[in-house]
């Protein structure tokens, strides 16, 4: 069945079923997962989300993913619990991947490339690792992709609407979702069919996403469009950066033996006559990268495309290999390798008593960022303690933040008050206080706010693991020059 590339028509579509090796290839991943999650600690964005009060938004992200991980850490208050959601959203996305490489005619072999090479590429397994915002990316975009190529390909006005269900619920996940439509939009512009740009299940569509949207779009309008700000202050935080490594991470977003595959299918997507009507989605790709560099944001930004172009790639390697048992070994070596390299970075698979002298901290980001949250909060309270009864306690980041929040209780601390992001907005120092305790680097901004600061010790993991909070002082500073509610704008970040 490999050896024909015709997309399906829906009369056909019985011939063509999910093959067993997709739903392995699922289960596999979600046990990994699950078996894996409660190594090393909570990601500082779960110890945010675990913290913030129930809303319809904040500045700094909508509502969806905060509320998930507040709703679980109110049932059972532990990493793994809570990391369930991002292992069911990885495992989904295989099945969708797959489903995108059966829909452009791909069959079992190709099926069961694109399943079992995606589920251990470097993304699903960073993302299906912790709970993050964009661990239902992983999910929601390539789905997106998936419903509008099926109403494309089959002219069936049911899959656009369903499509515009999902976006309009990802909006409560991640705005971000507009660049993806915009770069599939200028996709259909530039490569047709250009018709269904106006097409009656397009525009149905759209008014779907945006009615069930419209609460969420409505929050933003009514308190000044937050997110935009948010974009803008990571954008000057962060773009300089991630314009130049953008480039470079597209070849380790899959792991670099997967390039090939994607880029066959952004080849083929372009040049078989029987994928035209797909040919938008490669089109639409070079308009991504472009989104994803003006903004500026993330690295990970041009990847819900990516898996998309991966999943077509799969249908003319599975050809090539059909009737050649050697490179089909040498493909299995390399998918092989691929997931056993993309395991150790991704995974807490090294003891964390080795893992500061090995170079994963320095590509893994988020497993450095795992790493030392009760031992920083146990530093912290040992200062706290020798300070007056009425001292409070302000960390830099909403991960020092989200740690006092998880640990601090059970040590005796208050809860502390924060600048960053929507903390700032979540209260103030109480006028009168006249000793801070300061944890972390933003000391360095606000010490002319106070009479005296003297550093009174320094964060330390004990595992020599690099991530943002080691070797940061914890300073108390007395003496605040004017009352909190004056000092507190000061604070104050966005990033």
């Amino acid at each position: 069945m490999d050896g024909t590339h015709t997309p399906l028509r829906p009369a056909q579509e019985h011939r063509r079923r999910t093959d067993v090796p997709v739903f392995l290839a699922m289960g596999t991943l979600a046990l990994v997962l699950t078996v894996t999650s409660w190594e090393y600690g909570y990601h500082r964005d779960e110890l945010y989300f675990r913290m913030l009060e129930p809303a319809w938004g904040y500045v700094d992200q909508p509502p969806f993913t905060p509320l998930v991980v507040q709703f679980l850490s109110g049932i059972v208050d532990e990493v793994w619990f809570i990391r369930i959601p991002a292992t069911l959203a990885a495992a989904a996305s295989v099945l969708v991947v797959a489903l995108i490489t059966r829909e452009l005619g791909g069959g079992k072999n190709a099926q069961t490339l694109c399943a079992w090479a995606f589920a251990f590429a470097s993304m699903p397994l960073l993302m299906g690792h912790v709970m993050l915002t964009a661990s239902f990316d992983l999910f929601m975009w390539p789905a997106v992709c998936l419903l509008i190529l099926r109403a494309i390909l089959r002219g069936e006005d049911r899959w656009w609407f369903a499509a515009g269900i999902l976006v309009g619920l990802s909006m409560y996940n991640k705005l971000l979702i507009a660049g993806l439509l915009i770069s599939l939009a200028l996709g259909l512009l530039v490569a047709g069919p250009r018709r269904m740009l106006w097409s009656k299940g397009a525009l149905g569509a759209a008014v779907v996403a945006l009615v069930i949207g419209s609460p969420n779009l409505i929050y933003q309008a009514v308190n000044d469009w937050p997110q935009l700000a948010m974009g803008a202050a990571l954008t000057e935080n962060n773009a300089g950066e991630v314009r130049v490594l953008m480039w470079p991470f597209l070849f380790l977003l899959l792991g670099p033996p997967l390039v090939p595959v994607w880029v066959a299918g952004l080849v083929a997507l372009f040049r078989r006559p029987q994928w035209r009507k797909a040919r938008f989605l490669a089109a639409a790709f070079p308009f991504l990268l472009v989104f994803a560099f003006a903004a500026g944001g993330q690295i990970y930004y041009p990847y819900g495309l990516l898996a998309v172009l991966f999943a077509a790639g799969c249908v003319p390697v599975a050809e090539f290999f059909r009737g050649r048992p050697g490179w089909r070994a040498w493909a299995v070596a390399a998918v092989v390798v691929n997931s056993v390299v993309s395991a150790v970075i991704a995974l807490p698979l090294l003891p964390v008593s080795v893992l500061g002298n090995s170079p994963v901290p320095d590509i893994n980001q988020l497993a450095a960022d795992q790493v030392g949250w009760h031992t920083y909060v146990e530093r912290i309270a040992e200062v706290y303690g020798q300070q007056p009864e009425a001292a409070v306690i302000i960390t830099s980041n909403y991960g020092e933040a989200g740690a006092m929040a998880r640990y601090g209780p059970e040590l005796g601390l208050p809860m502390p008050y924060s600048g960053h992001n929507q903390l700032y907005f979540e209260g103030v120092p109480p006028d009168g206080t006249t000793t801070a305790v300061i944890v972390g680097g933003q000391i360095r901004t606000v010490a002319q706010q106070f009479e005296l600061c003297e550093t009174a010790a320094t964060l330390d993991n004990g595992v020599g693991v690099d991530n943002e909070e080691q070797g940061q002082p914890i300073t108390v500073c007395t003496g605040p020059l004017a009352p909190w509610s004056e000092l507190w704008p000061a604070f104050r970040h966005f990033d």
